[in-house]
């Protein structure tokens, strides 16, 4: 009989390491396949497949438990990305078997991400499943538990709003823009400074189909730099007031220390603009727009604090979205569980039938070699008959075998012990 086989998950994350840890430890999908086939050479280890993003390296894996170390993963990882093994043990986390298989589900569906509900990780996932299929080292386990992962993802997001409601500054800015205006498609955003949470913000902008965008930096070759990227157009610092009327949506991203925008600016282009309804945005600390400029009419001003409000109320709805994903997790892991927990009992079902048809096809030939009068038609009723005997014999054992979840349970081995199975497999 097979041994019974286990699933183990070993790894770190951005909840147990440094992203310096990470990038000493991370694949790339190019080579995640060849590093798998290495490290299925370990003893008793059957299927394996390499999970690498910045926020994870994780090896999934099944095999023999009798003969699997997961400290010789954890040895194979140091040895393979040249990390001093001492100094990985303490970051990494060893799941097995049905934690296993929730922390797989759950990475799928975003609830282990450091944001929860990002839609980027699942695409990640596919990636490196793929990696380990085109390597031949996912076998009919990994296939089954992947496949399951993604099925189970797909679930937490049509069934639950978890990633309904954005949870950065920029996303959050966005998304008030788009409930300001309907459409963005025939509208003109203007960012002033060029660092990251600039380029972020225009970046979610053109995601969202922004007719327009212009950037404006004190540093000029910055500002061309991001029209470069985004499709848009550079602004000199000094002419912002002639370009401000031409702006529906204007971010202010800038370390200046007084204020680029003023009441007064505002209300000038407001009037140029025909009192046309104008929003701001202002992410500086210290703020770049002045705050008396939320009293004029049409001009909708939202800073940082404004826009982490936001984030904090869409934080809670994804937490109760997450609460609800939690549950669908759970119950796939145990429908998976049944399922893997049967693979075990499979070799005894199989060989059951594989007797039974073997001895009923022996004894059919037997007898219709000896009934040579009967026609085609005869003959085939009698070979339906003797089938139908054999399957309603076998229904009953059949049924209450692949109800059992351990091979070295008491009606397997009656049933391997009554129709003589283990007898054949010495032979």
């Amino acid at each position: 009989m097979s041994t019974k086989r286990r699933l183990w998950l070993v790894g770190l994350s951005h909840h147990s390491a440094s992203v310096g840890l990470r990038e000493r430890l991370a694949f790339e999908d190019g080579i995640s396949g060849i590093s798998a086939r290495k490290l299925l050479d370990l003893p008793g280890l059957e299927e394996c497949a390499l999970l690498s993003t910045c926020n994870r390296v994780e090896v999934v894996a099944c095999g023999d438990p009798e003969k699997v170390d997961s400290t010789a993963v954890v040895d194979f990882l140091a040895v393979e990305r040249g990390v001093p093994s001492g100094e990985l043990r303490s970051h990494l986390y060893v799941h097995q078997d049905q934690a296993a298989v929730q922390h797989l589900f759950r990475v799928a569906s975003s609830l282990d991400s450091m944001v929860v509900g990002e839609p980027q990780i699942l695409g990640q996932l596919k990636t490196f499943y793929e990696a380990a299929a085109r390597a031949g080292t996912a076998g009919t386990i990994l296939h089954r538990v992947f496949h399951k992962a993604f099925s189970v993802a797909k679930r937490v997001r049509t069934e639950t709003g978890i990633g309904g409601k954005n949870v950065s500054v920029s996303s959050v800015a966005v998304e008030l823009a788009t409930q300001i205006f309907e459409a963005l498609g025939e509208k003109t955003a203007l960012v002033i400074g060029g660092g990251k949470m600039a380029e972020l913000t225009a970046r979610h902008f053109r995601g969202r189909g922004i007719g327009g965008l212009m950037f404006a930096n004190r540093t000029f070759d910055r500002a061309v730099e991001l029209a470069r990227e985004f499709g848009g157009t550079p602004v000199p610092l000094d002419e912002l007031a002639r370009y401000l009327p031409l702006a529906d949506v204007v971010i202010g991203s800038s370390a200046a220390t007084e204020f680029l925008l003023t009441a007064e600016t505002v209300q000038e282009m407001l009037r140029e603009r025909g009192y046309r309804p104008t929003f701001l945005i202002d992410l500086g600390v210290p703020r770049n727009f002045e705050p008396r400029i939320n009293a004029l009419r049409n001009v909708y001003l939202y800073d940082i604090d404004d826009l982490e409000g936001v984030i904090g109320g869409n934080r809670e709805e994804r937490e109760r979205e997450a609460l609800r994903a939690e549950e669908i997790v759970r119950g796939e892991v145990d429908s998976f569980w049944r399922w893997f927990q049967n693979t075990d009992v499979v070799p005894t079902i199989v060989r059951l039938r594989d007797k039974a048809d073997s001895i009923c096809r022996r004894e059919l030939d037997r007898t219709l070699s000896s009934l040579r009068q009967l026609g085609d038609e005869e003959r085939k009723s009698i070979e339906a008959m003797a089938q139908a005997i054999v399957n309603k014999l076998l229904h009953e054992p059949i049924s209450r075998l692949r109800r059992v979840h351990d091979p070295q349970a008491q009606d397997v081995l009656a049933a391997r012990r009554l129709f003589g199975l283990d007898e054949e497999e010495d032979e």
